[in-house]
């Protein structure tokens, strides 16, 4: 500055224009900004309609409570708002918006128009726009069913240097249509329109039961995501999380179908993702990304909606709370997807088998599979001698038995919590292991053993790699390395992380120079690296040292573990670098202790293997994150050979 300025008031369109620097980035920020104020005003039914991705034009329409007369000229006022009036208010956010800088924002860079009505004569409607510098509101009739539109023309035509950071309309049509998504899927209670250009986009009708929720699922993310999706719905803690989880095998190159709801506001937050992240890691093939529809329900006064001008982002009072309750209902709802289970869930191919895509919860995958397999299997449109009795059932596992006697007392046997989890996420993991051994219990077969398994029975064996098996559905692929490989995997960690680790001491400590940040989290975490195997000492202001490491990884590189583990401890209140180390290890000592390729197994064998693979947690994925096996149903098969047609 060539010369110094006194300080003055900003002009308001001036002051607006630098609001919407935060808030409008693109068409695509108006509409959300529109749309959560049109959910507000409670509308049953909202319409966005575009022109030019939203360049030229965006309007959006309720049928909701309108704005009075009195109140328009407020409404494009900055820091003016109906939705809180005190701070308690603030600190318990029930609504989408609580700033009320958006209509103004965005009124400052555009040519906006809003009319309202709260009555319902259609005549009595009101419109208010904003003029000049100091964007003075004028007030005039204008007729208006009830509720309220909102006409934003010509976005940043004042402002030249925006409009030129503008993509393709394609590209801008596209952040808006994922925009819409997401506001439609935060609320199924509400209809949804969605046009461009005068065409008809999305079309959804409201409706909360079960039925209505997954046709909007599909309407918007596809019908593949249901058919590979498993539903849960969890409460603990005060805590509820439901929605759609997908298969592992049933993920995408990029994360471009990850949807997470924290009290019906859709956010992005790093504890949520890190939690999903390690729900997913020992079983997600290296560079894809999983798919979900989340919705997580707390009380509003334990999550702090205040942190960004773009409320995309969330602060909880408990992030170690909320974190381990993520991570291990989503651990536990992939673990029960039992190999088999969920392509008997996700069947339709007839009035027996046209179960829901989704079962209530986890353990509804389980029943959903317990449903199909009290049918006798007999494979469709097929004769009578084709039926596997409960004779050759009973034949089957008795084969079994013999193989593997321990296998059927290993699942009576409760197992202990896995070491890490502190405090209430200790608690928590304990009930739901409890649990989920009550279930497994519950599953077993009975004594006369007449239920036909999910994977069904081993028939062949292919160049020595595949097991070919006959279940009620049609034909099933089994790679049966990578699925010994899973078995043996998930056997050793049980072993490993079922009690306290195995520790060694170092003959030499690790020093370490640390920040005061790194020395308060390890004093104050010291518990939570003894349950790990790791004595960590403060041994000044500024240094740790390393005493004491889990035996199978006295020959790691310490220094950086340590330092990963500070920080996920710091950023996330806990963290699995030590647990992913060793799981590294046994899943390398898994591969190679699992069935090689080219040997040839006996069907007893073939069968043991099937068993153990539908008893084996996360048994649909080897540990590299590939499919173990695949199926074809009896209606594909006579598809591709053309048989009734």
């Amino acid at each position: 500055m060539s010369q110094q300025r006194r300080i003055r008031v900003l002009d308001p369109r001036l002051a607006n224009q630098i609001a919407a620097g935060e808030v409008v980035e693109r068409p695509a920020s108006v509409v959300k900004e529109l749309v959560e104020n049109a959910i507000d005003a409670g509308g049953s039914r909202i319409e966005v309609e575009l022109e030019a991705g939203g360049a030229r034009l965006i309007r959006v329409r309720d049928d909701g409570g309108g704005i009075g007369e009195e109140d328009l000229p407020l409404a494009l006022s900055r820091h003016a708002t109906s939705k809180i009036v005190s701070l308690e208010e603030l600190e318990g956010v029930a609504s989408l918006g609580f700033r009320g800088e958006a209509l103004a924002s965005i009124s400052s860079v555009s040519r906006l128009e809003l009319t309202s009505n709260v009555d319902k004569d259609p005549t009595a409607g009101w419109r208010v726009v904003a003029e000049g510098r100091q964007m003075a509101p004028r007030v005039s009739p204008a007729p208006h069913p009830r509720g309220t539109s909102v006409t934003v023309r010509d976005l940043f035509f004042n402002t030249p240097a925006r409009r030129k950071f503008l993509r393709t309309e394609k590209t801008e049509f596209g952040h808006v249509e994922e925009a819409f998504r997401r506001q439609a899927l935060s609320r199924y209670d509400i209809g949804w329109t969605l046009r461009h250009n005068q065409k008809t986009i999305h079309q959804l009708r409201a409706g909360v039961d079960p039925a209505s929720r997954e046709r909007r699922i599909a309407a918007l993310l596809g019908k593949a995501f249901l058919e590979h999706a498993l539903h849960l719905d969890i409460e603990a803690s005060g805590l509820r999380l439901w929605g759609w989880v997908g298969l592992p095998t049933h993920s995408r190159a990029q994360a471009d179908q990850q949807y997470f709801f924290v009290n019906g506001r859709v956010v992005r937050d790093r504890l949520v993702a890190h939690a999903v992240r390690q729900a997913y890691r020992d079983v997600l093939f290296h560079g894809r990304h999983p798919v979900f529809v989340l919705y997580l329900e707390v009380d509003p006064a334990v999550v702090d909606v205040n942190v960004h001008p773009t409320k995309h982002e969330v602060r909880f009072r408990d992030g170690r709370l909320v974190h381990d309750f993520l991570f291990s209902s989503l651990h536990r709802a992939l673990g029960e997807a039992r190999a088999g289970q969920a392509g008997a869930a996700a069947e339709e191919e007839g009035p027996e088998e046209g179960e829901s895509a989704s079962a209530e919860a986890p353990a509804g995958v389980a029943e959903a599979a317990g449903r199909w397999q009290q049918q006798p299997m007999a494979l469709p449109g097929r004769d009578e001698g084709s039926k596997v009795t409960p004779d050759r059932v009973r034949a089957f596992m008795e084969g079994y038995r013999s193989l593997h006697p321990e296998h059927e007392e290993s699942l009576l046997t409760p197992q202990p919590a896995a070491p890490g989890a502190g405090g209430a996420a200790a608690g928590l993991a304990l009930a739901e292991r409890q649990a989920t051994q009550a279930r497994r219990r519950e599953s077993l077969p009975e004594a006369d053993d007449t239920r036909a398994p999910p994977l069904g029975y081993a028939i062949a064996q292919l160049h020595g790699v595949y097991i070919l098996a006959q279940s009620e559905r049609g034909l099933i692929l089994v790679d049966m390395h990578a699925a010994h490989e899973r078995i043996v995997y998930e056997r050793m960690k049980t072993q490993v992380h079922g009690g306290r680790l195995q520790a060694q001491p170092l003959l030499v400590p690790v020093s370490l120079a640390a920040s005061p940040a790194e020395v308060a989290t390890a004093e104050a975490e010291h518990e939570a690296f003894a349950r790990l195997g790791v004595e960590l000492d403060v041994a000044g202001p500024e240094t740790l040292l390393v005493r004491q490491v889990p035996a199978l990884l006295s020959d790691a590189d310490v220094e950086p573990l340590v330092r990963e583990m500070l920080a996920d401890l710091e950023r996330y209140g806990r963290s699995d670098r030590l647990e992913a180390h060793i799981n590294e290890l046994l899943s390398t000592m898994a591969c190679h202790g699992s069935v090689r390729a080219n040997r040839r197994l006996t069907v007893e064998e073939m069968n043991a293997l099937l068993r153990d693979m539908e008893r084996t947690e996360r048994s649909g994925q080897c540990n590299h994150g590939r499919p173990t096996w695949t199926e074809m149903s009896m209606r594909e098969l006579d598809r591709l050979f053309m048989r009734g047609q």
